[in-house]
């Protein structure tokens, strides 16, 4: 009769289970995962749009005529694996809401140690027909000033290249429209882009004039009469860097860069500051900003940088929905926890599910 099996069996094939779910763990672990996204329809420009004129040109370096249109809008976002979706999502809202979508120039801005064909390819693949350059960002030249933050995500070097526009991008790109990966338009970005900057003012961008501003500074900034003198003869507001028309030319002149990085070396030596690349904006900006309609960053949405729970919309119209915080909304759809709000990201996501059909 065949022998009944022991306890030591049982032992055995457990452990012999454990074994090869840990292997088959690891193997998942190292295989890189892809995701794969659907083409977005093409859109086109209206009879109204600006003709780019020699867009099919050269200048005499090279760089193409479309490229350094005035007549274009520019928009500059970061590109990494771990936000792309929520990249294309906000290159779909803005594709689909304007008027002259042809009109558009996408600047997207990678850390130099990324795959940077992976991530052209992934944009071209969903959008064949787009105006984009991708640019390699040198994390080094920022990581040897970042300080930790309240949170790790923030303390990413591509959170920072947002300083670094102006010596990324062809000096022929005057301006640009800065956006975070984690929000969706519903309103034609044009009107942004178009943005007054008066005679002085290097970016514009919603203030938000209610906020504590004093919060986003320690007890050691404010107690500092040299430091605290920053805001002297100024009307410092809060507001949020995810969403910036910024003067390029102004800025080089000005060479912010440098202004930015001076305070963040200050950092280094003095906590002044808890909320990563947010607070140097705040010092040299403040103040002397152009303030834009709050429908254009309906930002919190993301709750908070702990918890990231639920929350609604501002009062008043909305042109922009922003994700910032922790909570984001591809990362709560997909783990069955979705917020009421997340439910207006969702018509942008290109994410091929394995189970979607083709209509």
């Amino acid at each position: 009769m065949p022998k009944s099996p022991s306890l030591f069996d049982f032992h055995l094939l457990l452990l012999f289970t454990i074994f090869s779910l840990a292997a088959a763990d690891a193997i998942a672990a190292a295989r890189p995962i892809t995701q794969q996204f659907k083409e977005a329809p093409q859109f086109y420009n209206s009879e109204i749009c600006p003709k780019i004129v020699g867009e099919d040109d050269e200048s005499d370096n090279g760089t193409s005529i479309f490229l350094c249109s005035d007549q274009s809008v520019h928009v500059a976002m970061t590109l990494d694996s771990a936000y792309i979706r929520g990249s294309m999502a906000a290159v779909l809202s803005i594709l689909q809401h304007s008027s002259c979508p042809q009109n558009i120039v996408f600047h997207f801005v990678a850390s130099a140690t990324a795959n940077a064909s992976f991530l052209h390819a992934t944009i071209s693949s969903s959008f064949p027909y787009l105006n984009f350059q991708v640019y390699s960002f040198d994390d080094s030249s920022v990581s040897r000033l970042i300080s930790t933050s309240i949170r790790s995500a923030l303390d990413c070097p591509l959170n920072y290249a947002r300083s670094y526009l102006a010596d990324l991008l062809p000096s022929c790109v005057r301006r640009i429209v800065y956006l975070d990966s984690d929000l969706v338009l519903v309103d034609d970005i044009a009107k942004l882009a178009a943005t007054q900057l008066g005679d002085n003012s290097v970016l514009a961008a919603p203030e938000h004039c209610n906020a504590n501003f004093t919060s986003y500074f320690t007890p050691t900034f404010w107690s500092s009469p040299t430091l605290s003198l920053t805001f002297a003869n100024r009307k410092p507001c809060y507001f949020n860097t995810g969403v910036m028309v910024i003067d390029l030319d102004r800025w080089r002149r000005g060479d912010y860069t440098k202004k930015i990085e001076e305070w963040m070396e200050i950092q280094k030596r003095t906590r002044i500051y808890e909320l990563g690349s947010l607070p140097p904006f705040l010092l040299v900006f403040a103040g002397n900003i152009v303030a834009v309609d709050h429908r254009w960053n309906q930002h919190g949405l993301g709750g908070d940088n702990f918890k990231g729970l639920c929350r609604d919309l501002h009062p008043g119209p909305v042109s922009l929905l922003h994700w910032s915080g922790k909570g984001k909304p591809w990362v709560r759809l997909d783990a069955n926890r979705p917020c009421p709000l997340d439910a207006l990201w969702a018509p942008y996501d290109l994410l091929q599910t394995p189970f979607a059909l083709d209509s």
